[in-house]
């Protein structure tokens, strides 16, 4: 299923018809339609745009073409500009961005909450010894507190609202100054809240959240964890809940820190630390979709079974561009025993590979972000900033995927085939 770095897909639920697992896939799908939930997916997805800006001139200052470093040395400085504006300040757009959605969600004046939530957030971020803003908050590290601010503004703000424990100018005054007013005394309680932790108390908010987040940062780049990952993804979209949604409000800020982390440690000319960085995961593992079904779609192009060839025809041009539910959908893949294995097992298989093809560096590691649209092999050399082991990888990946599927595929075909022979011959 077309992943995106932040739930991009539209959520779609198909519930078994009885049994316990119902019960277990309306909680997971209840949980992955949650109001805060979706406005983290929706505030990650907002700065998507920020992140490739700032990865093509990523690219255009490590083009991988000999004596590029040498000519391009002068103007180093310069490039890096935008890649500090985008990926320097990622924390503050994406607190702004689910301030704003969340506040439209609760039904309070959005651009009011994302202006208090960024307020609070630059706030706690600012230096005591100088009254300088602290830039490493303000980035990648800042992500997870900048998460919980919005939401914390918001939450609050809308309690106010709801008790009325607000100032309410004459409905003739301009719309503007009737709204300021109105987010006056939430916004002081905030302020005031967030004073006394912050530098009252001196309790380093940013720190505890980070420490807080610490073991799930780490198990996300190891290679059991990102594989516990990708089996929870697979096997959600396998019952029919969009398992890219459910995950990402969790994940989506980990694999962009990573990617953060080595785009800086791209520009310091340091080893790259992180393998699973943005991008691993959309690039790398959902080749053709989630699953890898541009190569189930490759196998049944020419299939002896009307319905699977049509499809397949049909579903094979978007699987190009990394979008699957006509397959996934039409064969189906979701609740379907035979297809349910391979869709799973490809996605364990392209991440252990992938993954310690880049531990053992013969292929880079992700470090440029590109839209999760852009079609498999190229993606994967963009992706590695321009790898052409990387490339090759992504080729292979394509037909090790129909390798897994092709006799589930055959399995499938027969059966069909089957029983529209033995329904021709009751008729």
């Amino acid at each position: 299923m077309s992943a995106n770095e932040t739930g991009t897909v539209p959520n779609q639920a198909v519930a078994p018809k009885a049994g316990p697992g119902k019960h277990f896939v309306r909680a997971l799908t209840a949980l992955s339609e949650n109001t805060y939930l979706s406005s983290i997916r929706a505030g990650m997805v907002s700065v998507v745009p920020l992140t490739i800006i700032g990865g093509l001139f990523m690219i255009i200052a490590y083009l991988p073409v000999t004596g590029w470093e040498t000519r391009i040395a002068p103007y180093m400085q310069l490039l890096q500009v935008p890649v500090t504006a985008t990926f320097g300040l990622l924390a503050v757009f994406v607190c702004f961005a689910i301030g704003y959605d969340l506040g439209q969600r609760l039904k309070q004046e959005a651009i009011v909450s994302a202006s208090m939530g960024t307020l609070i957030f630059l706030m706690i971020s600012i230096k005591l010894q100088d009254l300088t803003l602290s830039m490493d908050s303000l980035g990648s590290k800042g992500l997870f507190t900048a998460i919980l601010i919005a939401l914390v503004t918001v939450r609050v703000q809308k309690f106010f609202t709801d008790r009325n424990l607000v100032i309410k100018l004459p409905e003739n005054v301009p719309a503007v100054v009737y709204e300021s007013f109105l987010s006056l005394i939430p916004m002081i309680f905030l302020v005031v809240v967030f004073w006394l932790i912050r530098f009252v108390m001196g309790v380093d908010i940013n720190n505890v959240v980070q420490n807080a987040f610490s073991p799930l940062v780490f198990a996300l780049n190891t290679l059991p964890g990102i594989l516990t990952y990708a089996f929870m993804v697979t096997l959600l979209w396998s019952v029919g809940i969009n398992g890219d949604n459910a995950m990402d409000a969790i994940v989506a800020p980990i694999f962009l820190q990573y990617l953060t982390e080595n785009v800086q440690a791209t520009t310091q000319g340091l080893p790259l630390p992180y393998v699973t960085a943005n991008g691993f995961f959309t690039t790398f593992v959902n080749v053709g979709g989630t699953g890898a079904t541009i190569a189930l779609a490759l196998i049944m192009i020419n299939s002896k079974e009307p319905g699977f060839r049509k499809i397949s025809r049909i579903s094979l041009p978007t699987q190009i561009f990394q979008i699957n539910e006509p397959i996934f959908f039409g064969f189906p893949i979701v609740l379907n025993p035979i297809f349910m294995i391979p869709y799973v097992l490809n996605a364990l298989i392209l991440t252990a590979g992938s993954y310690l093809l880049m531990h053992w560096n013969i292929i880079h590691k992700p470090f440029v972000n590109v839209p999760w649209t852009t079609p498999p092999i190229i993606g994967h050399y963009l992706v590695s900033g321009g790898d052409w082991k990387a490339a090759v990888w992504g080729a292979l990946s394509i037909i090790i995927a129909m390798l897994v599927y092709y006799p589930f595929a055959k399995a499938a075909e027969r059966q069909r085939l089957k029983a529209e022979t033995a329904g021709s011959a009751e008729e």
